[in-house]
């Protein structure tokens, strides 16, 4: 399990899958009886957040045997600073209903940050880390570059491992960036920037965020089409933020409604028309793309997305040109969450909540954060006990959730503001290489 967990941290796991898949199941049908054998905390934590991540329901009881008999964690794990590291990276693998996770990310939460100044170099870089980061809200490519340079610091390193990790890294990085020079080279293309000079230019930050969805090698035309999307539904943003009366703003969204090439015709705004030219073409791109191999149809799919977008990118823009401010319950149906308060925007969440609860704006933040939890807990009920298919659906899921997390870390809008969040990322993944 050591060695499965260390394949996964240092990002080469994909490379034996099925043999990682193979040995899960079967130490997982062997039903260990930790109690009995006497496991060490390190160990029990390891095992159940290794089957926790690859859809196994493993019951969080497991971990009883190191409570007291008042529900309290034992005081004898509190010096074991790898044993409740290990806890507390297992513990974010929670579902509803099982506060034994939530006691234990509040126990290890306070007793690693405690030990931090005491503990030897390697293992003190690693608990400061997840403190700030932990593995399972964390982006996998991120965290394998800085896994590789902790696990550089190992005594009891594998040197061939070590050196295979670096390598695959730099490959996939090379694959990156040959991605990200053809998305580039499309993006200046359309010149877009120019034409529209409200919007952001943040290609390389779509790629980024597309990246964190699909990192790996074999999905390299989805991480292409995905970062086009998010480009052209960043504009759309845009549009509806920063530019557009009511009335060029009906035009637009009836003209992505209907999804009608000749509702061209009918926009004749000089910013509007370019862009709307250029999304109509690159849906066209997705379709001769995804005819190759007979999946035309999934840009119906694509489309319909879309058009759920900008409804309520529509409804968020009258909101704020009426000056309307909604009920919180009427702002959550619309799902759409708002970062950008200097850019004009009124309809925020925190604000509908404080105002309709007459609360403070700590205690409306608190319970975002509560809600934020329970989504997580949402997304990580699903892939237990999956079929294959579902796995692979509810993967994209959770990684498009962790790059939210590190793109939004700490209320920071990364995407807006890249050089204060993404670029140290962005240099590590796709710029500067690792010395093998």
């Amino acid at each position: 399990m050591n060695l499965i967990d260390t394949l996964e941290r240092l990002g080469v796991s994909h490379h034996f899958e099925d043999e990682i898949e193979e040995l899960l199941e079967r130490y997982f049908n062997l039903k260990t009886n930790y109690e009995d054998e006497a496991y060490d905390l390190y160990t029990v934590a390891l095992h159940f957040r290794l089957f926790r991540q690859h859809g196994y329901r493993i019951s969080c009881g497991i971990f009883k045997i190191f409570k007291e008999e008042n529900g309290n964690f034992k005081e004898t794990i509190k010096r074991d600073a790898r044993g409740l590291l290990s806890l507390y990276e297992a513990a974010y693998l929670r579902v509803h209903g099982k506060d034994m996770l939530e006691d234990a990310i509040a126990f290890t939460t306070e007793n690693l940050k405690s030990m931090v100044p005491h503990l030897s170099s390697t293992l003190k870089k690693q608990v400061t880390h997840a403190l700030v980061q932990c593995l399972h809200f964390g982006n996998p490519r991120i965290e394998a570059h800085n896994f590789i340079s902790i696990y550089e610091e190992d005594e009891s390193k594998n040197e061939l491992l070590l050196r295979f990790a670096k390598l695959d890294y730099n490959s996939l990085q090379m694959l990156h960036k040959q991605e990200l020079y053809e998305v580039s080279r499309w993006w200046k293309g359309l010149d877009l920037v120019s034409k529209l000079p409200y919007v952001r230019d943040r290609v390389v930050e779509c790629f980024f965020w597309a990246m964190g969805v699909y990192h790996e090698p074999q999905y390299s035309t989805a991480l292409i089409m995905l970062t086009k999307t998010i480009a052209m539904t960043s504009i759309i943003d845009d549009t509806y933020d920063a530019y557009g009366t009511v009335e060029e703003l009906e035009v637009f969204t009836e003209a992505i409604m209907r999804y009608i090439f000749l509702s061209f015709n009918c926009i004749h705004d000089k910013y509007i028309k370019p862009f709307y030219s250029a999304l109509l073409n690159l849906y066209e791109q997705f379709e001769e793309e995804l005819s190759k191999d007979g999946r035309s149809y999934a840009v119906h799919y694509a489309k319909e997305a879309l058009k759920e977008l900008v409804i309520t990118y529509h409804v968020e823009a009258k909101w704020l040109i009426e000056g309307y401010l909604p009920p919180f319950s009427e702002y959550m149906s619309n799902a759409l969450i708002t970062f950008e308060k200097e850019r004009g925007q009124i309809a925020t969440g925190i604000e509908s909540y404080m105002k309709e609860n007459g609360v403070t704006k700590e205690v409306a933040v608190e319970k975002f954060l509560e809600m934020a939890t329970n989504a997580w807990k949402d997304i990580d009920e699903e892939p237990l006990q999956p079929t294959s298919s579902s796995r692979e659906i509810s993967m994209r899921i959770l990684n498009l959730e962790r790059i939210i997390d590190v793109i939004y870390k700490e209320n920071k809008d990364g995407y807006t503001h890249p050089q204060k969040v993404l670029k140290p990322h962005i240099i590590a993944l796709f710029i500067d290489p690792l010395e093998v």
